[in-house]
């Protein structure tokens, strides 16, 4: 697992959106960092867990096989 640290303005949807290319990975964020589930904006300097996640298989369920 590694870890991600904020620049003001962050938010768990911009920051999936950096690191894993998609804002739907937001939830997997949330969920290795449970303390900040309240947070909606962040401020700069927070250390966040980052989860592992296989994209590349993540994409495939979700994409339409023809793609």
């Amino acid at each position: 697992m590694d870890t991600y640290k904020t620049i003001q303005g962050d938010t768990f949807d911009l920051i999936a959106k950096k690191i894993y290319g998609n804002e739907r990975y937001f939830v997997n964020i949330i969920e290795a960092n449970q303390k900040y589930v309240n947070t909606v904006i962040f401020s700069s300097g927070i250390i966040l867990n980052l989860p592992d996640i296989d994209t590349q298989t993540e994409a495939s369920k979700t994409t339409a096989p023809w793609r």
